[in-house]
């Protein structure tokens, strides 16, 4: 392994969004495989690339094409030999990679529930009637008017800190953001409560960093396993197979959520009609290493109670 070690005349190329988060999770990466190897910062470069999903800001992600907006350009700067890894959020990743890719390197899971942040004081309850509220997400969008139908949606695109602007120019009065996001940039002045998984199901691997490499490349595949975080991949193993028998996307209101008990997986899934009126569950638990039977189950079941058009 020592001769395949990255090297300051032999950088590893790590490519990412520009985001301030996506550029932090960049940064722990890179901190987790110096850390593993003894390896100096200068052994490792951060390559920023330009998604479409990033550029464009004006129209919801279903319009211009969803998930595989935040991860095509990075996928073809991979194939194309650029870049040697590419670090994903995975709440943001297409269920299926591209040919030549794999996706098998997850680091420790962040809190994976989402935050409430108001301008006032309080939690959703405490909204007045008819409140404004900013959100780019189907999921959260379905879940709010599921719970206060007398609320009304705004479309808030962009990073954390363009839709924290966007709440404080007044565009909304409250909006939802990661606490997963918000703790790994650090921003703990961001007043927020937040919501326990039980009231509102998280999206599917949501807190979660998902490293993304070259099928052939074994080199890589040997660096990226000395940091690779068995328990997140086990839960994502479950999420993602429930979300891919789903057939998830952005035009999909979906949460999933597993969790781990000793060798004990449980699952607790959720899809919602797009305007939050109607929302069908499903809890269940199986052997940790039976967690992608259990997701395939799970939307199996769910899609028989829902019947044609339940998204429509």
């Amino acid at each position: 392994m020592t001769a395949s070690l990255p090297s300051p005349a032999r950088p590893l190329v790590i490519g990412t969004r520009g985001s301030p988060l996506a550029l932090a999770q960049a940064h722990e990466t890179r901190a987790r495989l110096m850390a593993a190897f003894g390896l100096p910062e200068d052994a490792f470069r951060i390559a920023v690339i330009k998604v479409t999903g990033d550029a464009v800001q004006d129209r919801p992600l279903k319009e211009i094409g969803g998930k595989g907006l935040f991860t095509r350009e990075i996928e073809e700067a991979l194939l194309a030999g650029e870049i040697d890894i590419a670090v994903h959020s995975m709440k943001d990743m297409p269920v299926e990679q591209p040919a030549g890719l794999i996706l098998d390197t997850y680091l420790p899971r962040e809190d994976v529930r989402d935050a409430f942040v108001a301008l006032t004081p309080g939690g959703l309850a405490d909204l007045p009637q008819g409140a404004v509220v900013g959100t780019s997400s189907l999921r959260r969008r379905a879940q709010l008017l599921h719970r206060r139908p007398d609320l009304r949606i705004v479309e808030f695109r962009g990073n954390v800190q363009t839709r924290l602007r966007k709440l404080g120019d007044g565009e909304a009065q409250a909006t939802f953001l990661a606490m997963a996001g918000l703790n790994r940039l650090a921003m703990h002045d961001v007043p927020r409560v937040p919501i326990a998984v039980d009231d509102m199901l998280p999206a599917v691997a949501q807190g979660a960093i998902g490293i993304e490499r070259r099928l052939d490349d074994s080199r890589v595949a040997d660096l990226l396993a000395a940091i690779h975080h068995g328990p997140t991949g086990q839960r994502l193993a479950a999420e993602r197979a429930f979300l891919a028998a789903l057939d998830g996307s952005c035009e999909t209101p979906i949460g999933g959520l597993a969790e781990l008990d000793g060798g004990t997986l449980r699952l607790r899934g959720e899809i919602l009609r797009t305007d939050g009126s109607q929302v069908l569950s499903d809890d269940a638990s199986a052997p940790v290493e039976d967690g992608a039977a259990l997701g395939r189950a799970m939307a199996v079941r769910l899609l028989e109670r829902a019947g044609p058009g339940f998204f429509g």
